[in-house]
């Protein structure tokens, strides 16, 4: 037996008449006609505008009535909210780059400027916010076209392996606190996946502006991003486990689907990378010789197409931008599409950092400041020394692990999307929520700042002989790496 639910929500309908010319002849109808009405809509059912206002006060102009003739539709608000957040970010960009900051820092304040907790230029979100993902799904999508299987053969061992001991060290140590506090172990366990993740956008934009990806903390750091970014599917099959929607029998079943799912979906990519994406490819060359508009275009629709299935499937946007790439690097002309869709993800990337910085609210931060310093500097703290441990325990020397580790000291945006799903679940409410929804955001505008401090703490570290020199360490590193690599094999 199917169990459906539904939520019922009231909503205030407002309805804006306009004034009518010659009232009484159109009554009569007498009304003669006259040439103003073939560039008039006036005759038609448009004489009035809905607005609906949800119990958020979220405001829903209904922009499409009905008409005998087709009329193209415009979203203004839409348009308008999209001048101001680029508008902003673009400002906010500029002038930390002339401080010598980096640019996330600027998107993020910009975001929070604007959004409702701040000047509220812009108060209704949901389109903006649906917009701004696609920042995401490209930021992955070149992440994917970056992507080399043998440098990530190197750091696959701590990557896949590593990820999942983190991801299971945090959610057993918080649950036990949450025993320990009197709280629910599935809040606990939440808590714990919750704080695992780490910011894959605001993390791989600072390597890519570094250009330390090649680098072998910068391979270990996005190989863990990426298990993360695949594990984030598991854990939304185990949140209405922990929520008590369903059985444990059920949730198990709901995961083993998702594994296999996963798993139809990763062979049919392998095939078609070295069936058809290369042939394709090379057709869109040869057919855009003149102009890369063509190839562009028929890049960011195979992005957009891959990423479309794997959500379709069950698993997620992000995962199949990331699969779509991994494809497509696979050939020759990998680099040619990162130069073709560069100047998208950019433009997108920055929407969504200031979409994240939309959902700081100024004030709640300001009047829990003391407490979000604090568990912001604890999440910092614990999650450098667990990661750090982690990589130690794979063979990596400690300057690598702490780097990586410092790398991955924030709560990642995705953890917005697993919140938002708890939340729903009544996993976790009230003041939990608020608490850890100002964490992350504190934590993402942080991160970057923290980001400027690495290299003078490992110039401290070198000298306070917490660790060696890079260069001597580097040796040792390599023999320990392939010693903790045979052993696992």
């Amino acid at each position: 037996m199917i169990k459906l639910k539904a939520v019922l929500e009231t909503v205030a309908k407002i309805t804006h008449e306009k004034g009518k010319r010659n009232d009484t002849q159109e009554t009569n109808g007498t009304r003669a006609f006259q040439i103003q009405d073939v560039f008039s809509l006036e005759n038609e059912d448009s004489d009035e505008t809905t607005t609906l206002i949800d119990k958020k006060d979220n405001v829903f102009v209904m922009s499409n009535r009905k008409s005998k003739y087709p009329v193209l539709q415009v979203d203004l608000r839409l348009i308008s909210d999209l001048v101001v957040v680029i508008v902003s970010a673009a400002i906010g960009g500029i002038i930390f780059s002339c401080l010598g900051q980096p640019v996330i820092v600027g998107y993020l304040l910009a975001g929070s400027l604007i959004g409702p907790g701040g000047l509220k230029f812009i108060s209704e979100m949901v389109q903006v916010e649906t917009v701004a993902q696609f920042g995401v799904v490209f930021l992955l999508f070149a992440l994917g076209l970056e992507f080399s299987l043998a440098k990530l053969k190197v750091v696959g061992p701590v990557a896949v392996f590593g990820g999942l001991l983190q991801i299971v060290i945090f959610m057993c140590l918080c649950g036990i606190i949450a025993v320990l506090c009197g709280a629910n172990l599935s809040e606990g366990v939440f808590v714990g996946s919750f704080l695992s993740m780490s910011s894959t956008a605001i993390v791989v934009k600072f390597l890519v502006e570094r250009s330390s990806t090649n680098s072998l903390h910068g391979q270990v750091t996005i190989g863990t991003l990426i298990f993360q970014d695949c594990a984030v599917g598991l854990l939304f099959a185990l949140l209405p486990v922990l929520g008590g929607s369903s059985g444990l029998l059920h949730g198990m079943v709901s995961m083993g689907k998702l594994i296999l799912v996963l798993s139809i979906y990763l062979t049919v990519a392998s095939l078609l990378s070295w069936s058809f994406v290369p042939r394709f490819l090379k057709l869109m060359m040869q057919i855009s010789s003149q102009t890369n508009e063509l190839y562009q275009l028929a890049a960011v629709a195979f992005c957009l197409l891959s990423a479309w299935c794997s959500d379709k499937m069950g698993l997620s946007l992000e995962l199949g931008s990331f699969v779509a790439g991994v494809m497509i690097s696979t050939t020759d002309f990998a680099q040619h599409t990162l130069d073709q869709v560069e100047p998208i993800r950019n433009l997108f990337a920055a929407l969504f950092l200031s979409g994240i910085g939309m959902l700081i609210h100024v004030h709640f931060l300001w009047n829990h400041v003391d407490i979000l310093l604090a568990s912001v500097i604890l999440v910092i703290v614990v999650k450098t020394a667990v990661v750090c441990v982690v990589a130690k325990a794979f063979g990596y020397s400690v300057r690598t692990s702490f780097h990586v580790g410092v790398l991955l000291a924030q709560i990642g945006e995705f953890a917005f999307v697993l919140l938002s799903r708890a939340s729903n679940l009544h996993l976790v409410e009230g003041k939990m929520y608020l608490l850890l929804l100002g964490t992350t955001a504190l934590s993402l505008v942080t991160t970057p700042l923290m980001f400027k401090l690495i290299p003078y703490v490992m110039n401290l570290g070198v000298l306070l002989q917490w660790f060696p020199s890079e260069s001597s360490s580097t040796n040792e590193e390599k023999v320990s790496i392939i010693e903790a690599h045979n052993r696992l094999h």
